[in-house]
C-alpha cells in the first residue's frame, strides 16, 4: 500500500511539474523548479532613478512596455517575489550604499546594487561584493564586464548587452567646411582604416588659425577632456596603465615605451592644437567653449552628444563623430569599457547569492516578443548624421573594439591617474618623470588589491 501510495504522490508531482513548466507563456523562458522567494521583495538598487520601475511604468503605455510589465510580473507571480529597481544613493554615494548595506543587512529586503565602474574594484577588494557562482555564459553576458572583474578565479560583477560606447571625436561641420575639409573624407578615412594620429594632426593644424590677423588665433583644432584624449592614445598605441601578470594578479604597466610615446604625442598634440583654458574657468568649461563653435574637434565621451537632453543638445552648428584615430594605417579604433556593473552584496550565503543572480538574468532578458537588435538606436538619428550613428556608434558597441582599463579596479581614475600622471603632464613634467615618480604609489595599491 506504501509503495502504492509512493507512486501515485510521484506522478502528481510530475504532474504538477508539467503543469508548471506549461505555465510559462509562448517565448517566456522555461520556469526553473525550486526557486522560490518566499513572498519578499527583492531591490534592484540603481543610483539615477527615484521612483520604483512600477511608478515609471503607468499610464499610457506602448505595447511593448506593457508586454515588458506583464512579463516582470509574470515573473513576480512564478517566483513568489516582488520586484523593485529603485535609486538608492546617487553616483558619489551607491557604494557607501552598499557598503552600509552588507554591514547591517536589512532583513525585510533582499538587494542587488548596480554601481558606478569607478567604484566597483574598491567594492570586490574591500570583500563587500559576493563571488557569483552561476553560468554566465549565455550571449547575454558581456563578458569584457565579466573577466575585468573577475578576482582570483571568480566572477564579481554583472553585466548584460553590449558595452556603451564612450570616448569619441565630436567635429563641427562648419568650422570644417570653414576650413576647406570635406567632414565626410573623415568617415571615409575612419572606413578604409586610414584615420590616423597623423591624418588627425594633418587636419588641425589646417584647422587652427587667425581669421582676424590681429596675430592671435581664433581657430582652433581642439577642445574638451584631455584626459580621454591621454588615455585613448595609450589604448590605440597598444599600452595600459595597468595589467594582470602570469598569475592573474594586478601590476602597474604604464612603465612601457608604448604608454610614453602616446602619452608624449597626446600631450605634445594638445599644447599644439587645443583652445586656450579661460582663466578663471572652471573644470568642465570646455562643454560651452565646444557649442561656441570656434574649435573644429571635441573630444569627449558619447553621452555629451547622442542622448535625450544631451549636453549638445542645444548646439547651433551641426556634428558629426568618429572614434578615435589610431597611430598607424589598418589599427583597431577602440572605446574604453564604463559600464555600470552590477554587484551582489556580500552578506548572503550561496544559495541566495545563487538566486539572487537568476532572478536578476530573468529581470534583464529582452522584453518577450520584442527582441530587437536595432533597439539602442533609439532616437540618435535626430542628433546628429546617420554615418554618425550607423558606422561609428554602431562600430564601437560591437566587442572587438571595447578595451578595458584596470584602473577601476583600483579606485577612479582621477583618484588613481590624475593629479600624479594625466593632468600633470607637459613641460618639463615627461611622461617618464611622472611615471618613475609614481610608481611605488601605484605598486603599492595593486598589492593592497592583490591581497599581499
Amino acid at each position: 500500500m506504501k509503495k502504492i501510495i509512493a507512486l501515485v504522490m510521484a506522478a502528481m508531482m510530475l504532474l504538477v511539474c508539467c503543469s508548471a513548466l506549461a505555465d510559462a507563456p509562448e517565448g517566456y523562458p522555461e520556469v526553473k523548479e525550486g526557486i522560490d522567494f518566499g513572498g519578499k521583495d527583492v531591490y534592484i538598487y540603481n543610483y539615477w532613478d527615484s521612483a520604483d520601475w512600477t511608478e515609471r511604468m503607468s499610464g499610457d503605455l506602448s505595447d511593448e512596455q506593457q508586454a515588458q510589465v506583464d512579463y516582470r510580473h509574470w515573473l513576480e507571480e512564478t517566483y513568489n517575489v516582488k520586484l523593485h529597481e529603485i535609486m538608492r544613493g546617487d553616483w558619489g554615494t551607491c557604494a557607501e550604499e552598499m557598503t552600509n548595506f552588507v554591514s547591517t543587512p536589512e532583513d525585510d529586503k533582499l538587494a542587488i546594487f548596480i554601481i558606478e565602474p569607478g567604484k566597483v574594484g574598491s567594492l570586490v577588494g574591500n570583500g563587500m561584493a559576493a563571488p557569483i557562482d552561476y553560468d554566465l555564459s549565455a550571449e547575454k553576458w558581456n563578458q569584457a564586464d565579466i573577466s575585468l572583474f573577475t578576482k582570483d578565479g571568480k566572477p564579481y560583477g554583472l553585466y548584460t548587452g553590449a558595452s556603451e560606447p564612450r570616448q569619441c571625436l565630436y567635429f563641427n561641420k562648419r568650422v570644417l567646411t570653414e576650413a576647406n575639409i570635406d567632414w565626410n573624407t573623415i568617415y571615409d578615412m575612419q572606413k578604409d582604416g586610414t584615420w590616423t594620429w597623423a591624418a588627425f594632426e594633418d587636419m588641425l593644424k589646417t584647422i587652427t588659425r587667425d581669421t582676424d590677423n590681429d596675430g592671435v588665433n581664433d581657430i582652433f583644432g581642439l577642445i574638451g577632456s584631455r584626459d580621454d584624449m591621454e588615455c585613448c592614445a595609450v589604448f590605440t598605441n597598444g599600452g595600459a596603465f595597468f595589467d594582470l601578470d602570469a598569475d592573474g594578479k594586478l601590476q602597474p604597466a604604464m612603465d612601457s615605451d608604448a604608454v610614453k610615446e602616446a602619452l608624449t604625442w597626446a600631450t605634445d598634440t594638445w599644447s599644439q592644437y587645443s583652445a586656450p583654458t579661460p582663466e578663471d574657468a572652471n573644470w568642465d568649461w570646455f562643454k560651452e567653449g565646444w557649442k561656441q563653435g570656434y574649435c573644429g574637434f571635441y573630444m569627449y565621451q558619447t553621452y555629451g552628444g547622442f542622448n535625450e537632453n544631451s549636453e549638445m543638445a542645444d548646439m547651433a552648428d551641426d556634428w558629426g563623430c568618429v572614434a578615435f584615430p589610431t597611430p598607424k594605417e589598418g589599427g583597431n579604433y577602440i572605446t574604453i569599457n564604463s559600464d555600470n556593473i552590477t554587484l551582489i552584496p556580500s552578506c548572503y550565503d550561496a544559495e541566495t547569492v545563487a538566486k539572487l543572480t537568476f532572478i536578476y538574468d530573468m529581470w534583464t532578458n529582452p522584453t518577450p516578443g520584442y527582441d530587437d537588435e536595432d533597439s539602442w538606436i533609439g532616437n540618435k538619428y535626430n542628433f546628429t548624421d546617420e554615418r554618425a550613428v550607423d558606422e561609428t556608434y554602431a562600430m564601437l558597441r560591437e566587442a572587438a573594439h571595447v578595451v578595458v582599463n584596470r584602473v577601476v579596479l583600483l579606485g577612479t581614475q582621477n583618484d588613481v591617474l590624475g593629479s600624479q600622471l594625466l593632468w600633470a603632464l607637459g613641460g618639463d613634467n615627461t611622461a617618464a618623470a611622472l611615471i618613475e615618480a609614481g610608481l611605488p604609489e601605484w605598486q603599492a595599491r595593486c598589492d593592497t588589491y592583490n591581497g599581499k
